[in-house]
């Protein structure tokens, strides 16, 4: 005689969804195993910091990292608000070869923008999910020491010098970094302003960093831009640098691009450019097999 319940029907919706989420945090447990305790550090820009439910679902990610053990930093830009601040205050922005012009009044607002506005936003977001999240710009500790890129531009610094010391320091007391792109100059002592993008790649050599990720308003890479379908999934270190050198690769992609060239060949292990109009695209990107972007891996690599 058969005792105690029959065994339960699969074929019931509320077990069918139950059964579903658990093949999910099974598909992503090697995931979890294989990047605990490794550095993420990813680059926030474009519709995700702007767009009220994307901000929430890029938090709730970065939350979740750092709550498996996972250590991510974030570097994030601000063009947006720069922009409106710069408007407010009639100056007009210049721009030459896509970088702006930083004269002394446009880099004081560049400054309190960054670090005054939209760096403490992003904590404020980060600390609502429940992360353990601090801002800093790269002027703090010496992270980021710049010289000028280029005399028209002002004061829009190249980075001479990364030194991670407070971003470790960060780590021991289980803080998510949040940096806004600002260095000190080795040269003058003065401001400068950084491409956040170029920040993040050499943040994320400097720190050894298993995976740099950018978040972009575009699916990822693409063989040809005017081609929805010829977007690149997963593509290797040496076609990377022939796509960077076709002339197919322009604009705000470019930078991009050339980052993770850079950190890879000092050793950062994989780079990803994602769409960051889609919800949880850092999760998707990081515990799927599929993914949802652009992955680069080392030549050689699976």
């Amino acid at each position: 005689m058969a005792l105690g319940h029959s065994a339960p029907n699969p074929a019931k919706s509320r077990i069918a969804t139950t059964m579903g989420k658990a093949r999910i945090l099974m598909e992503a447990m090697p995931y979890l195993q294989a990047f605990r305790g490794k550095t993420v550090v990813i680059k926030y820009g474009g519709s995700a910091m702007v767009d009220d439910q994307l901000r929430h679902s890029f938090a709730g990610d970065v939350t979740l990292l750092s709550l498996v053990g996972i250590k991510p930093v974030v570097v994030h830009g601000g063009g947006p608000q720069i922009n409106e601040s710069l408007r407010r205050v009639g100056i007009q922005s210049q721009w030459v070869e896509g970088l702006r012009v930083s004269d002394a009044r446009t880099v004081k607002v560049v400054q309190s923008v960054l670090a005054g506005e939209v760096n403490p936003d992003i904590v404020r977001l980060l600390i609502g999910h429940e992360a353990r999240a601090a801002g800093i710009t790269g002027i703090d500790g010496g992270l980021f020491s710049a010289r000028q890129k280029d005399p028209r531009l002002g004061f829009v610094g190249e980075v001479a010098r990364v030194d991670p010391e407070i971003i470790f320091g960060m780590f021991e007391h289980g803080l998510v970094p949040v940096i806004a792109p600002l260095a000190r100059g080795v040269d003058d002592g003065q401001v400068y302003n950084l491409n956040a993008d170029t920040a993040a790649g050499v943040l994320a050599a400097a720190l050894q960093a298993e995976k740099l990720v950018y978040l972009s308003d575009v699916e990822g890479l693409y063989g040809n831009f005017d081609d929805d379908e010829s977007l690149i999934q997963k593509t290797n270190l040496a076609d990377a640098r022939d796509l960077l050198t076709s002339g197919s690769i322009s604009g705000g992609m470019r930078p991009k691009l050339e980052s993770c060239i850079t950190a890879m060949e000092a050793g950062v292990r994989r780079t990803h450019i994602l769409d960051g109009r889609i919800q949880h695209a850092l999760l998707l990107e990081i515990f799927t097999p599929e993914g949802i972007g652009t992955m680069i891996r080392h030549d050689g690599e699976d």
